[in-house]
């Protein structure tokens, strides 16, 4: 019997041409594997063009409830965002995808696991992380990277496939490269190779509009959290996948979520991109509304620190790793009483707050108010001055006292 590969499988020419190869220069039985992370319309005849390609079989699994709950949920509780703009979306659906890849390889008594990704990416080191952290003894195979692989372009694939009898729905025209899940959609190529263009959002947004074309009547919006989670939007309870659909129809229709970045990738290269992720931005600025009122000052500072380690260790593929473990144990420590109602105004790419309530609020507003109240006297203020300042003080009196020698 043929030694068996499972392919990471979305469908597009890169995976599709990827079949063939492997049969032809490793004789394996391949086995696809595509994670439905959220991806929609991609989904469309995927089995077919599987199959007609050489793959002896297709697995199509539905992750979208584990890629939520397991893998989007941390990073909401965190506040996960790598180099202050990006929101993880590819990063984040990638160990949901090789924990599923190896899962199947042992289904199968596969001994080779392979993707796609190029050489030049993030996805590579995603991917091949996972899988030696969660199944050591599988080989990888990373195609791109192959000295077997001599393609270099969509006009060599698709010449390879019309070669090997393989008739596929692909052309040669340019687009954007994109990754698309439930969270977000990422746009990289053409004009945006260039950091001196624009983009041409007409031409490139899927999931929503620009501000400028949002509706010029504001739309509010309220949620509830229960320790960190989303659980409603409006009034309705609903799960974690469903409520990230219903504010991307919200957030997609008022310009929310769209970030132009040139990010540091991991391998050492800067990358260009623009992200549409608008229920994602919705629920980052909600859950922080929300903590505003209930983390103490040197909790929320700490935890703002290990939120940026976490979105570190995140995009660089370190999921299955003790110190992501780690980090989530403190940030779920955190999320105990995080929870209450946020109400806030989508208008033309902007979130604005409208009222944030919870039962385990610290503002008090005896305290807080101008009007002097039974918690707070002023005169304690003076002695507290007194001592904080002391350091800074005792320096100026000594810096006077030598430089007047």
């Amino acid at each position: 019997m043929k030694e068996k590969v499972v392919l990471a499988y979305s469908g597009g020419l890169d995976t599709t041409v990827i079949i063939p190869w492997l049969k032809e220069n490793f004789d394996y039985e391949v086995i696809c594997v595509c994670g439905n992370c959220g991806q929609e319309e991609e989904l469309d005849g995927l089995e077919e063009r599987a199959l007609s390609s050489g793959a002896s079989k297709l697995y199509i699994e539905d992750l979208t409830d584990e890629f939520c709950d397991d893998f989007i949920v941390p990073c909401i509780q965190a506040h996960a965002v790598y180099e202050n703009k990006y929101l993880l979306g590819t990063s984040m659906a990638r160990p949901v995808i090789a924990k599923r890849l190896v899962e199947v390889a042992r289904k199968e008594g596969a001994t080779a696991i392979c993707h796609g990704a190029t050489g030049k990416g993030n996805d590579q080191i995603r991917f091949e992380l996972a899988v030696k952290a969660l199944a050591p003894d599988l080989k990888i195979i990373a195609a791109w990277r192959n000295e077997k692989w001599n393609m270099d372009s969509r006009e060599a694939e698709i010449e390879y496939c019309r070669n090997h009898g393989i008739n596929l729905p692909f052309s040669a025209d340019n687009s954007y490269s994109r990754d698309r899940n439930l969270w977000h959609i990422s746009h990289e190529g053409l004009e945006l190779e260039d950091p001196a263009n624009e983009p041409n959002y007409e031409h490139l947004l899927v999931l929503g509009t620009t501000p400028e074309k949002a509706p010029d009547e504001g739309e509010y919006v309220t949620m509830t959290f229960e320790k960190g989670i989303p659980t409603s939007v409006n009034g309705k309870k609903m799960k974690v996948s469903e409520i990230i659909k219903e504010l991307n129809k919200l957030g997609g229709k008022h310009g929310i979520g769209i970030v132009d970045i040139v990010e540091n990738r991991v391998v050492g290269m800067k990358s260009r991109g623009v992200y549409e992720t608008p229920g994602g931005t919705i629920l980052y600025e909600a859950h922080q509304q929300l903590e505003e009122l209930i983390l103490d000052r040197e909790t929320y500072a700490l935890k703002a620190d290990l939120g940026s380690r976490f979105a570190q260790v995140v995009y660089e593929g370190k999921w299955f790793t003790p110190i992501r473990e780690a980090l989530q144990a403190f940030i779920e420590s955190t999320q105990r009483y995080v929870t209450g109602e946020v109400k806030f105004k989508l208008y033309k790419g902007n979130i604005i707050k409208a009222g944030t309530t919870s039962p385990y609020s610290l503002y008090n507003e005896s305290i807080a108010s101008f009007t002097t109240g039974d918690l707070y006297d002023h005169h304690d203020a003076e002695g507290f001055i007194n001592l904080f300042g002391l350091a800074s003080k005792v320096r100026a009196m000594k810096m006077q006292e030598t430089e007047g020698k």
